[in-house]
């Protein structure tokens, strides 16, 4: 099921750009586009929807003054030129909060988290694995892990909450994660491409940490990686 949103500004370009934005990722239904907070209010009434990427400062009526006056709110991600709403975006139990200029990076990791929140987990109850780490099993959400590196006869697993150690190959990994994100860069090195900040040349950043891109397996990643998300000129 796709999540419906409606964007709300006042500003022609910064709806054209979200509108753009959410039409790139696949599980976003765009179902309305309004220029201030007014409109919205009217068209909420015809047509509910999941979410909103609600600007704040705009003609009549804020963004924020609007979702204090709704009884039941949809989610909202705010998208502000000001950062000082921040703190109230937060108190109305904001999804995120996005400064302008928003990059596609980071709206996509709102709209990640969006998803999170308002899909419904069936089908991914399953979604972990058990490693043996320091002598314990070990429970391993797969959306939690970061990237696998494999060193000689055992794979490191570097997750958000940090590094399990297995006795094992990379490949046994492979096959007991089996999900479309995780993408093998290198012989020695696995990521999982939603968790990845940049990439520059033949180095995936995810965080602070880096990860090696093999050259010749160069042109099969960055397909997988990037896909139809590249913004072109």
């Amino acid at each position: 099921m796709k999540i419906t949103c409606i964007i709300t500004d006042d500003e022609p370009v910064a709806r054209k750009g979200l509108a753009g934005y959410v039409e790139k990722i696949d599980f976003l239904e765009l179902t309305g586009v309004c220029e201030d907070a007014l409109s919205l209010n009217n068209l909420l009434r015809s047509k509910p929807a999941d979410l909103l990427f609600l600007d704040i400062e705009m003609p009549y009526i804020s963004g924020v003054e609007l979702l204090q006056s709704l009884a039941s709110p949809p989610k909202v991600i705010f998208t502000t030129a000001y950062e000082q709403y921040a703190i109230k975006g937060f108190e109305l139990a904001a999804i995120d909060y996005l400064l302008k200029p928003v990059s596609f990076d980071r709206f996509l990791k709102s709209a990640n988290r969006a998803r999170d929140i308002l899909q419904p987990l069936a089908g991914r109850e399953d979604r972990f694995i058990f490693v043996k780490s320091a002598e314990k099993l070990v429970k391993i959400p797969l959306d939690d892990i970061l990237y696998l590196e494999a060193m000689e006869n055992y794979v490191h697993i570097y997750t958000t909450s940090g590094r399990h150690t297995t006795h094992t190959t990379l490949k046994s990994v492979i096959e007991n994660i089996n999900g479309p994100e995780f993408v093998q860069t290198h012989k020695s090195f696995v990521v999982n491409a939603t968790r990845i900040t940049s990439i520059d040349g033949n180095i995936i950043e995810i965080g602070k940490a880096t990860v090696p891109v093999s050259r010749g397996m160069k042109d099969f990643v960055m397909n997988r990686i990037i896909r139809d998300k590249l913004l072109k000129k």
